[in-house]
């Protein structure tokens, strides 16, 4: 063993991941994915191991290690496929079974190509991606991101929508609800996920959001907005870290007076200006305390003013009444860290209010795009590395304070949706309304409902029913 390859061995982080074995010019010898790349790398070099010949021969000529370390193993096996494809190492090759590796597979020929896992690459009409190295990692990738960027999997194209379009896996090419253009554009989207180029993809849909948003079409922005935080979050799996280290960790990168075992995070959602939500969401000793979770809805602000909005939800949620007592604390007290999502611009905004409130807070901001952090009277920002686990919590925070607030907005305009909808409607009341929510879901099942249906719920007649169906019709 090398010098280097014991120095990189010490200098393994505890996450998923792919690493990569390399020659003395630098060649890569083999590509493997791993749960934790420290557990994983290291059983290859314990004297107590039985080794195959090919595996202590592959040992023998490794000089060098490298890894890149991700959200998940899942999405690890992306990363995997794509770079065995591009380095074509040796070992890959000669370390395989006697069983095909499978495939994802596209039905080429069809004007709205079915997806689908298989083993082979030789079938007419096909094109085959991959191989992936792992069936199972497969499929929950292929799951998780058909839940993200629905498309077709069924062997016959259906003459009306199936239930993977109500469970929204499918955008139901066979009734016309996706047009030809748009269905392979998301085909792509999904492919270029598949090869594990995510960033590629979420630049995309941010600049396709702003030109649909531009020109009004709030629907589809709607769609993409909820895309790219569907992508987010597969980008950030759930990550291996000790609380308490963490903890430690945090107090330590950040100069904190105390351990920071309360985390209050902040996060604003909107669509461009419209059903403009904020979260707050409360960590204690590094886990989720769903307790001490609160949504706010914007009152004060109009139009995008993302700053505006921060500012109203840090200050609903830290003012304090005359003769009250603040809401939602539990004893341990104000919390030891205030967090923010975005950049200087949202953190500053807070900290007014905080020193409105003449409340010594410590608070950072974290910004999406380069994973930096920002603190209070310092001009550059903080950089850690991908495996500090601080950085790790701190991520934890924020994704949950987005996915909360994402939640929120969507539940305002499934709501708005069907208020405007069904609100014109002669008989048809809060009761009633309330009624035909609970039974369908949203107005686009209600629209596709037979008259039959209607009848199960209380107080519509086939005589509503018919007037219900004819008013969405027309609207």
């Amino acid at each position: 063993m090398t010098s280097r390859v014991e120095e990189r061995l010490r200098q393994l982080p505890d996450r998923p991941g792919v690493y990569l074995f390399k020659d003395q010019e630098g060649k890569v010898l083999y590509v493997g994915k791993a749960v934790s790349l420290r557990k994983r790398v290291l059983s290859y070099f314990q004297p107590s191991r039985p080794l195959t010949a090919k595996l202590m021969q592959l040992v023998g000529q490794t000089a060098d290690l490298e890894w890149i370390g991700t959200g998940s193993e899942a999405e690890a096996l992306l990363y995997e496929s794509s770079m065995i494809k591009e380095k074509q190492p040796k070992y890959n090759v000669s370390l395989r079974d006697d069983k095909s590796y499978p495939y994802l597979k596209v039905t080429i020929e069809e004007e709205f190509p079915r997806l689908f896992i298989g083993r082979g690459t030789h079938e007419t009409g096909i094109k085959a991606i991959g191989p992936f190295a792992n069936a199972g990692l497969l499929k929950q990738a292929f799951n998780a991101i058909r839940r993200i960027i629905p498309f077709r999997t069924c062997r016959t194209m259906p003459k009306r929508a199936c239930l993977d379009f109500h469970l929204g896996l499918c955008q139901a090419p066979c009734e016309g609800r996706i047009s030809q253009r748009e269905y392979q554009e998301n085909l792509s989207r999904v492919f270029r996920l598949m090869e594990g180029r995510k960033q590629e993809v979420l630049e995309e849909l941010r600049v396709k959001m702003k030109d649909a948003a531009a020109e009004r079409r709030y629907e589809e922005a709607a769609k993409m907005r909820d895309q790219i935080a569907g992508l987010q979050q597969l980008a950030t799996r759930p990550r291996r870290l000790i609380p308490a280290e963490a903890l430690a960790d945090l107090q330590s990168v950040l100069q904190l007076p105390t351990l920071p075992r309360r985390i209050e995070g902040f996060d604003v959602s909107n669509i461009f200006g419209r059903e403009a939500v904020g979260s707050m969401v409360t960590f204690v000793d590094g886990k989720p305390f769903k307790d001490g979770y609160r949504r706010f809805k914007i009152k004060t602000v109009a139009g995008i003013d993302d700053y505006a909005m921060m500012r109203e939800i840090v200050r609903r949620r830290y003012e304090k009444p005359e003769g009250q007592t603040l809401r939602g604390l539990t004893p341990t007290g104000l919390p030891g860290l205030v967090l923010i999502d975005g950049g200087k611009g949202h953190l500053n905004a807070a900290l007014e209010v905080l020193r409105d409130l003449k409340l010594n807070l410590p608070a950072v901001g974290i910004a999406k795009e380069f994973e930096q952090l920002f603190l209070p009277g310092r001009t550059e920002p903080i950089v850690l590395p991908p495996q500090s686990k601080a950085l790790q919590l701190l991520q934890r925070v924020r994704d949950e304070a987005h996915r909360f607030a994402i939640g929120y907005h969507r539940l305002l305009r499934g709501k708005d949706a069907l208020s405007s909808a069904l609100d014109e409607i002669p008989g048809i009341g809060p009761r009633k309304k309330q009624d035909l929510l609970l039974r369908f879901g949203s107005v686009e099942a209600i629209r596709r409902a037979p008259i039959e249906e209607f009848t199960q719920v209380r107080g519509i007649s086939q005589t509503l029913a018919r007037r219900v169906l004819q008013h969405l019709s027309r609207s």
